[in-house]
């Protein structure tokens, strides 16, 4: 760490910025004893002229300013090179006034505001979602868990990024060994660029091969603080409108946030119907192969006859005509995302139409296994969360090839050997195939309360 004079500071900087375009250096002052330095396409000028530029006019000395400047909010003296580039990259001002330097703090935030919640909607309940900036995400979570046991700590992670990062816990609440793994695995990050939660979330889980995801990646508010009491960690991310949570259980990713709202039958019912579309995306198809190739005498004869009668046209095997419809149904629901959003439902629409009407008239694939798509991809899209509803969409393919060299037998080891690795499953440390962290945590303020 090596201090430098204020012209020495200012020379040292217009050395390394002189090339940018974006570089700006004003003086101030009839003695010239105040300089400015900064970049434009990061620093907000208006800042700078309100509480820099029109205060040096309006001041009777120079020591009197100097003294302005030192006690502004944000502003810090500049006594490190490397500190001084960073916060010049980030969008601060150097102040140089006589032999001192100061970082005034002029970041320029370019963020979209509060938005609403698009990838997890809900019927009931709050509707904003996180944003780009940081702060404000911040201002999100504290308006709803205004304690003083909250605590954020931070950090920055990429070389050439210099992406900020906000750990988030309850002091009394949170796991010690949890919160200790996820700084452990943040240090531990070395990246030039990131600018995504989920890419984060790749980085910072300890299994390069999984399937399941084992941090929950959100954008929503009140899901971060629900998670917040139950002991969790929320990790927010400057620049991206996600969050991570951790750790996550299984169940976890089939709970929407105005499950909390309903009536309790009405969201144990709710939330049975999510796993019951678990068990039919994942089954049914490898159910259909093993029923119409090798397993029909499960059926009763008039069910068979019926997928006989509906397969007659079709010149391949049933597991070909799977594949081959859940490939299309992929395709469809890849376009729907990609395209633009004037665009995407009308085309994706309209081709699945006529997709699945031309292919049955054709002989290509069976009236039945139109509605077994239909009913695979509805069933799919009834989990709150993305990220498990592509784990499912994978999956299921491993048990129709299952089924395709075992039949019913693949089928039941295949769910079995599904249920075995959850059961193995750690998220950071603790066992991913459980109800939930809230329920040890009660009991521990049970147990308190009665000591």
């Amino acid at each position: 760490m090596t201090t430098h004079r204020a012209s020495n500071a200012a020379n040292w900087l217009r050395e390394k910025l002189t090339e940018q375009s974006d570089y700006e250096e004003i003086t101030l002052g009839a003695s010239s004893q105040i300089q400015l330095q900064y970049l434009k396409s990061v620093t907000n000028s208006n800042l700078v002229f309100q509480y820099v530029v029109v205060p040096s006019y309006e001041m009777a000395d120079v020591e009197a300013y100097e003294a302005y400047i030192a006690t502004f909010p944000g502003t810090g003296k500049a006594d490190d090179l490397q500190k001084l580039i960073e916060g010049i990259l980030e969008g601060y001002t150097l102040v140089s006034i006589g032999p001192n330097s100061y970082l005034f703090n002029s970041v320029k935030v370019e963020s979209s505001g509060v938005g609403e919640a698009i990838n997890e909607a809900i019927v009931q309940g709050p509707r904003d979602a996180f944003s780009e900036n940081i702060e404000m995400n911040l201002n999100l979570i504290r308006r709803r868990y205004q304690t003083s046991e909250l605590k954020v700590e931070t950090m920055t992670l990429g070389s050439l990024s210099r992406t900020a990062i906000a750990i988030v816990y309850d002091q009394e609440r949170v796991d010690s060994s949890v919160l200790q793994q996820v700084k452990d695995r943040l240090k531990r990050v070395k990246i030039d660029i990131l600018q995504s939660a989920g890419e984060l979330e790749k980085y910072i889980s300890p299994h390069r091969f999984r399937i399941f995801p084992n941090m929950v990646v959100t954008e929503r508010p009140d899901r971060v603080v629900l998670n917040l009491t139950e002991g969790k960690v929320a990790i927010l991310m400057d620049t991206t409108g996600f969050a991570i949570i951790a750790p996550a259980v299984f169940t976890d990713f089939f709970s929407a946030m105005d499950d909390k709202i309903q009536i309790p039958l009405v969201s144990q019912f709710l939330k049975l119907i999510r796993y019951v579309g678990l068990f039919i995306t994942l089954t049914l198809p490898g159910l259909y192969v093993t029923f119409a190739s090798y397993n029909p005498e499960i059926l009763k004869s008039q069910l068979v006859l019926l997928i006989a009668g509906s397969r007659a046209a079709v010149p391949y095997p049933s597991f070909m005509e799977v594949f081959f419809m859940l490939l299309m149904m992929e395709f469809l629901t890849e376009a729907s995302l990609r395209l633009p959003k004037a665009i995407g439902p009308t085309a994706t629409t309209v081709g699945g139409l006529i997709l699945g009407q031309a292919a049955t008239q054709a002989g290509l694939v069976s009236n039945i296994m139109i509605i077994l798509v239909s009913a695979v991809a509805i069933s799919n899209f009834v989990i709150p969360l993305s990220m498990m509803g592509y784990t499912i969409r994978v999956l299921k393919y491993i048990i129709v090839l299952t089924a395709m060299l075992f039949g019913v037998v693949g089928i039941m080891v295949s769910v079995v050997g599904i249920i075995m690795y959850l059961s193995d499953v750690r998220s950071f440390g603790k066992p991913y195939f459980r109800l939930t962290l809230w329920e040890s945590k009660e009991k521990v303020g049970h147990q308190h309360g009665k000591s």
